[in-house]
């Protein structure tokens, strides 16, 4: 199985309910293969709060309840997280988090295990995919043992590697009564002083537990280094070092403070291995013991078996098929036909100040549309566009972002843009999916996770119901028309809002019946259709050719073409 689908059936066979969740990468295919267990009311939420806060209630109520999301994801969910810490839980409460060291599909590099410290809540950390089905199955027993939710921290290669995975049945999991009790869930100053005083009591019955319970395990073998690690690191670990001293934590928090201090003196030099943050090591060290940690092991970027043998053991001698060097370079860049391409190449012409959000388009940062200005974080494109204007009036300043990333958390920011009527303009780049994580459904496609027909959300009917003076549902495809619009709201100084609608190139159906070409004899060299970078244009000696394997027929290139050089035609 890969992680994440050994992470559903963990939760499938734990007898998880509801589950709910954002997607992000790398944590997108829990809920997906989640959803093909039609015992389970698997769904989409606009972001992580609402998915995080969902599943809480699911949980108080008395059904077990997940909630998916990556790293960043949790930042958004944390506040929930911080009260229903106090609270507890009713019936078994996970949520599973993604990190993503060394940024493959993320704009940052956190570490979820300071949200559990920070919570004082438990956190689960599996090496492979069998210890995430197991991980995760426990874990809502846990949840209920304990009255707590729990975390469980997975990574890019734990999310996204392969591993054998024993199956087990599913547990049949009795709905638990709901009775009201305010003085638990109702977290008003004089009730939550009291419920303060439960989460410092059930930690210290954790910190007892951890202490016994197999997730953190000690594998005595060579005493003359010991390494304490634990998720993906441990695999790695075993793979280029087997003879060494291992303790292996299944639980990031609580520590086993006893059991750490007992590994410690039985070998002779000790090394602390985890990845990213020092957390760890900070906790050991306050136990007054030595430990390597930082000043041998990275914490920026992913932890490799070949850091680990250079910073552990750099007389050995091992060669690693390094791919790198036999590679052609190859940037990321737009899908050819992408509906964004158009639009940054318009921005750009126009030398607009382009604030940027979580999304495929944030490629436009690159050349050659070299367009995007700044990105944040998920709907941060408009409060960033509000605040340049603020300090720079005269300037043309856009904010970008898809139909998905502007129902998570761009509706709160165009609010403020039209209760302070700030004059900028909104562009929601509509391709009908949230497509950077792979094309998962969201309100405004009209459909559920579990495929049932839903209510579509209009989004140029939102942005006119909460003010917005100037709105519009413009084609990606008509270069012409999205100028036109443009120049117009650049001269209202008012807010405007405009969708630009387009089908992402991956989820739509090839137009196998047309082709375009170009006309050579009309073609001058111009080459203003390859300065939007698709990768179907190329240059022919002094004229523009078309790869016909890479084109998906959106026309962009002819729409841009001021010599009418390039046709479409019927195959």
């Amino acid at each position: 199985m890969l992680g994440n689908e050994a992470f559903a059936r963990g939760a499938y066979e734990g007898g998880v309910e509801v589950a709910a969740g954002y997607p992000g990468t790398p944590s997108t295919e829990i809920l997906e293969f989640l959803s093909t267990y039609r015992e389970v009311h698997s769904r989409w939420c606009p972001n992580e709060k609402v998915a995080f806060e969902v599943a809480a209630g699911a949980a108080i109520g008395g059904k077990r309840a997940l909630a998916t999301m990556k790293h960043v994801g949790l930042n958004v969910a944390s506040d929930a997280l911080m009260t229903l810490n106090y609270t507890g839980v009713n019936a078994g409460f996970v949520a599973i988090v993604a990190d993503d060291p060394g940024m493959h599909s993320s704009q940052n590099e956190q570490d979820t295990r300071n949200y559990a410290f920070f919570a004082k809540v438990p956190c689960l950390e599996p090496a492979n995919p069998a210890e995430a089905k197991e991980f995760v199955r426990l874990a809502f027993d846990l949840s209920e043992q304990f009255d707590t939710p729990i975390l469980v921290r997975s990574t890019t290669r734990v999310s996204h590697s392969r591993g054998l995975v024993p199956l087990g049945t599913r547990m049949s999991v009795p709905t638990k009564a709901y009775t009201k009790c305010p003085q638990k869930f109702v977290m008003i100053p004089a009730f939550a002083r009291e419920r303060r005083k439960v989460l410092e009591e059930r930690l210290k019955t954790l910190e007892a537990w951890v202490e016994e319970t197999p997730l953190n395990r000690v594998e005595l073998r060579d005493r003359r280094i010991g390494v304490i690690t634990g998720g993906v690191l441990y695999e790695y670990l075993r793979e280029i070092a087997p003879e060494v001293s291992v303790l292996k934590l299944g639980v990031s928090f609580p520590l086993p403070k006893e059991k750490i201090l007992a590994f410690a003196s039985q070998v002779e030099e000790l090394f602390v291995l985890e990845e990213l943050d020092p957390i760890w090591e900070r906790e050991i060290r306050t136990l007054g013991i030595r430990v390597k940690g930082r000043e041998v092991f990275p914490g920026i970027g992913e932890i490799t078996p070949d850091v680990l043998l250079e910073r552990l053991f750099p007389e050995r001698k091992r060669e690693f098929l390094d791919l790198s060097k036999s590679l052609i370079p190859r940037p990321p860049i737009l899908c050819a036909g992408c509906p964004h391409r158009g639009v940054f190449k318009v921005l750009r012409d126009m030398k607009a100040v382009v604030c940027g959000d979580i999304g495929c388009y944030t490629l436009s940062t690159l050349p050659p549309l070299s367009a995007m200005d700044t990105c944040l974080c998920m709907g941060a494109s408009i409060s960033v566009a509000e605040g340049i204007k603020l300090a720079h009036p005269e300037l043309f300043v856009v904010a970008t972002l898809g139909d998905s990333t502007f129902i998570h958390a761009g509706i709160p920011p165009l609010i403020d843009v039209v209760y302070n009527k700030t004059p900028i303009v909104v562009l929601v780049l509509d391709n009908g999916t949230t497509a950077m994580t792979g094309g998962q459904d969201h309100p405004g496609t009209g459909r559920t996770l579990m495929g049932e027909e839903t209510h579509r959300l209009d989004l140029a009917q939102l942005a006119r119901t909460v003010g917005v003076p100037l709105v519009a549902v413009l084609d990606a495809y008509n270069p012409k028309t999205i100028r036109g619009a443009l120049e117009q709201a650049k001269n209202l100084a008012q807010p405007a809002f405009f969708v630009i609608q387009g089908p992402c190139q991956l989820k739509k159906p090839k137009r196998v019946s047309v082709r375009f070409r170009v006309r050579e004899e009309r073609c001058r060299g111009c080459f203003i259709c390859v300065s939007a970078g698709c990768p179907a244009l190329s240059k022919n000696d002094k004229v523009v050719a078309i790869v016909p394997e890479r084109c998906n027929a959106c026309g962009l290139c002819a729409a841009l073409c001021p010599f009418e050089a390039i046709e479409e035609e019927r195959v």
